[in-house]
């Protein structure tokens, strides 16, 4: 919990997107504009803990320089979780992906909430909702692996099929150190707006039932000054954005530059982003399609982007790729951070 305590109120987080939040783009959103938290990509715990793992690692990945960074996971066996929060709490993949001595995950956040078929229909992530004596051994069996050493935090939704506060007040019984509540049932997907009444009543369950676990808000987050008006409004802890860092990328700064980037501007940040991704993947464990979901976020609201991007999306390598923007005019990254970067 101490760690949390050292945070700003309310605090901000990048949520974790999988298949987007990797080591890459956190690196590069930290450079933008820092949040206050990061958390990776959700993680099998019981893909882990089998002859799989080492194909795995990618997903938790990370550099010094993201700290503080909390690992996310899912699965369905109870002792695989134990042993998963074990070996993060005691520096075992952080050692396994080759980080110096003493770098590590600052907490573990169990994912109870994805909505996607595959996670349901295999009786993980938001299917745990409808099966809380599972839900249990998951959190206890989690718990004794940290042996409260870390942190241990969950990110769910407010439902199944409809809103279900009894799901909530389930969860505020275990002393969690933060508990995320994205404002959608499983059900809801992302097809209607974030419900932020009820996370604001989820709030009031905790002031009731488990004063001393932080809530954060989850859904539709524009930036981080949409962020403050929220936690001010509904008494949150803490705000974490998701998909509104595809608008910006300098969604958590004070005051975004991002609308009067120039192209070239823009260029050379997705420039920036694919160099980090070929330093990083050097065996390639992302394939190169990997970028094309981000391509939009930096190749967008100038004159020929659409055509440009759908060159850049047809490249069929990295080097292909980064030939095509050295093409381009081509600026310092830094000296246009200097310039144009805002105050945090």
């Amino acid at each position: 919990m101490s760690f949390y305590q050292n945070l700003p109120k309310p605090f901000l987080v990048l949520a974790p997107m999988d298949d987007v939040t990797d080591t890459v783009f956190r690196q590069v959103v930290r450079d933008c504009a820092a949040p206050d938290l990061c958390v990776t990509e959700f993680v099998n715990a019981d893909g882990l803990q089998s002859p799989g793992r080492a194909k795995l690692l990618k997903k938790l990945k990370f550099a010094k320089s993201e700290l503080p960074l909390i690992a996310q996971i899912w699965g369905k066996d109870p002792e695989n979780f134990r042993l998963t929060a074990e070996q993060i709490d005691d520096g075992t993949f952080a050692r396994e992906m080759g980080l110096p001595e003493g770098v590590n995950f600052v907490g573990v956040d169990l994912n109870m909430g994805c909505p996607q078929k595959s996670e349901v229909s295999n009786g993980t992530c938001a299917a745990l909702i409808n099966d809380r004596p599972l839900a249990h051994q998951i959190i206890k069996a989690t718990k004794q692996g940290l042996a409260g050493r870390l942190p241990l935090s969950i990110k769910t939704r407010v439902g199944y099929n409809e809103v279900d506060l009894t799901w909530i007040e389930f969860l505020l019984g275990f002393d969690l150190a933060v508990l995320t509540v994205h404002g959608r049932t499983k059900k809801q997907m992302s097809k209607v707006p974030a419900n932020w009444d009820v996370i604001g009543q989820c709030r009031e369950l905790r002031d009731k039932l488990a004063p001393n676990t932080l809530i954060v808000g989850n859904g539709d987050v524009r930036d981080r000054a949409h962020g403050l008006e929220l936690a001010n409004k509904y008494g949150l802890d803490g705000i974490m954005i998701g998909r509104g860092i595809f608008q910006d990328p300098f969604a958590f700064a004070e005051a975004s530059p991002w609308e009067n980037y120039s192209r070239e501007q823009k260029i050379d940040l997705y420039r920036r982003h694919v160099e980090q991704f070929a330093k990083t993947w050097k065996k390639r464990e992302r394939p190169i399609h990997t970028l094309n979901k981000f391509c939009k976020i930096y190749i967008n609201g100038f004159d020929g982007a659409k055509e440009f991007r759908e060159q850049l999306m047809a490249a069929g390598s990295v080097e292909e790729l980064l030939n095509l923007l050295v093409a381009t005019p081509q600026l310092s990254y830094h000296k246009v951070n200097d310039q144009s970067r805002a105050p945090q």
